[in-house]
């Protein structure tokens, strides 16, 4: 690969046609989606496609039929929910759906008309789950992975979005009881939405949202002194930190943020993450009591 930059013309022209073939292949594959017979091998070869086909997204989009294909695909697995019978095939295709949509999320021209169609929502039942088996834990963790890869573009719709639906008591849970890499994303997707000031505004507007979004971070708190993961931490970290910045939760934080955070538990965890021991630094500079400070500061009644 490294020797391509400086071969002939003729070998970039021969490079070109392979790319020409390989995006008539992926055309083909989009059209093969529309045909219930064909459609699991088309999910799977263009699911592997997704990193190397810049434009694969708005392709999935405009194409005929195809975002209404994935969207069956992910409906036909409701039943396998509830009860909990989904299967490691069920899992493995209908999360090859899904990352054709985390594909659609991703790319800027289609990440609009994507969150207009509400298609989020199609993704929270998965979510709403709690069996504890692979196939369900890859379900969710790719569902998470579609909203991450919204939030992770830090733009206001999204945010605006989010907000009018369930997706901060969905990640809370997920929080409190999912596996490391579920808990790591769904806590990364709430650090997001705070870090946005409508995020953090509808958090801190009323007690029960923050104490709700409180007390799941000091069980993670408690659960990481245990059982220490550096990349969970990060993230926790800098939602404390962001909920800092609210006047009335920096009050109540000063009250009740959890003693491992203060005490050094976490010492040898950050010893090599110079970002997140900063953040506490930081964290814990915020919460120093301010003489006649927090006086009036009030939630707004739920």
């Amino acid at each position: 690969m490294g020797k391509r930059k400086n071969q002939p013309a003729m070998e970039g022209d021969a490079l070109s046609d392979s790319e020409s073939g390989d995006l008539d292949s992926v055309y083909q594959w989009i059209n093969e989606l529309s045909n219930p017979e064909t459609r699991e091998n088309a999910l799977l070869l263009l699911s592997k496609k997704r990193e190397s086909v810049p434009d694969l997204a708005p392709m999935l989009w405009h194409s005929f039929g195809t975002i209404a294909a994935l969207l069956q695909e992910i409906i036909n697995i409701y039943p396998s929910i509830n009860p909990p019978t989904l299967t490691a095939h069920q899992s493995n295709r209908v999360c090859n759906a899904l990352a054709l949509l985390q594909c659609v999320a991703s790319h800027p021209e289609t990440r609009s008309v994507f969150l207009q169609a509400h298609i989020p929502l199609f993704l929270y039942p998965f979510l709403h789950t709690t069996s504890k088996t692979r196939p369900f834990e890859y379900l969710r963790l790719t569902s998470l992975g579609v909203i991450g890869a919204l939030v992770k573009t830090d733009e206001q719709e999204v945010i605006t979005f989010l907000l009018t639906t369930e997706i901060i008591p969905l990640c809370l849970r997920i929080m409190e009881s999912g596996s490391e890499l579920s808990k790591t994303v769904a806590t990364f997707i709430l650090q997001k939405i705070l870090l946005d000031d409508s995020g953090l505004s509808y958090i801190c507007y009323t007690y029960d949202r923050f104490s709700h979004v409180a007390i799941i971070l000091a069980k993670m708190v408690i659960t990481l002194g245990k059982e220490p993961s550096a990349r969970l931490l990060k993230h926790v970290v800098r939602c404390y930190l962001r909920l800092s910045d609210n006047p009335r939760a920096r009050e109540a934080l000063r009250q009740c943020l959890p003693d491992q955070l203060r005490d050094g538990t976490f010492a040898a965890c950050l010893q090599e993450d110079n970002s997140t021991k900063h953040w506490l630094a930081l964290l814990i500079k915020n919460l120093e009591p301010v003489q006649g400070g927090g006086e009036g500061l009030v939630f707004a009644q739920s």
